[in-house]
């Protein structure tokens, strides 16, 4: 399996999230010389630069399919199956990768991408505000429900997505014909994307780290 991910995000940590032997190849994809070399400082693997879907516009899945050609032609190695792990959701752990590196083997789809159940902030009462702060509601009639009586929805996660190497190539795309979801905490799927969201997911780590410290203190 190839695995394509910025490094940026994992540096300085004494095990990066994807250390869970589940790889043939792990690498950094990236068009920028600037994050090469600080990958390239911290001990990653940036074999080249990415030359197509080089730009701020290009999809996440057209830039992992490029650097998977540029990667097989560059080793002259063929995979079986190509992973993504996207910088802005530096929160996943290796067990969330393995789990559903599992999963996918197991029921062998296309695809399957990281997801996570929606807590508090319920999407079924969603609305636009107009200019003059009233609501247009998405699903009007769901706001006679309550909360507890409404089906759990999800939201796709950007934190591992997995693909057969030849269904991505013939699909170019992740969400594929018959992709599947894998639910992980929201704690692994915080995605940043605004100062904001950086903010809330360095306190979600600091979080993280303090709770552990607790329950290994406590086992001791």
């Amino acid at each position: 399996m190839l695995i394509f991910l910025d490094y940026r995000w994992w540096h300085g940590q004494s095990k990066p999230p994807f250390f869970c032997n589940k790889f043939d190849r792990v690498i950094v994809s990236t068009d920028d010389p600037e994050i090469a070399d600080i990958s390239k400082g911290h001990g990653a693997d940036v074999p080249f630069l990415r030359q197509v879907a080089a730009d701020d516009m290009s999809k996440s899945s057209e830039a992992t399919l490029a650097a998977l050609v540029q990667a097989e032609d560059y080793y002259g190695e063929k995979y079986e199956l190509v992973a993504q792990l996207m910088a802005n959701c530096p929160l996943r752990e290796s067990e969330d990768i393995s789990q559903i590196i599992t999963e996918f083997k197991n029921n062998r789809t296309g695809s399957i991408l990281s997801c996570f159940k929606y807590g508090w902030m319920n999407p079924w009462w969603a609305f636009q505000l107009d200019k003059n702060m009233n609501p247009i509601y998405l699903r009007q009639e769901m706001m006679e429900n309550r909360s507890q009586d409404l089906p759990k929805l999800y939201c796709p996660s950007g934190a591992t997505w997995i693909a057969n190497v030849n269904d991505l190539k013939r699909n170019k795309t992740f969400y594929m014909p018959g992709h599947r979801f894998y639910p992980t905490t929201w704690e692994s799927s915080v995605d940043i994307d605004d100062e904001d969201d950086l903010f809330f997911a360095k306190s979600v780590y600091q979080m993280r780290r303090q709770v552990r410290a607790v329950f290994k203190n406590d086992k001791s």
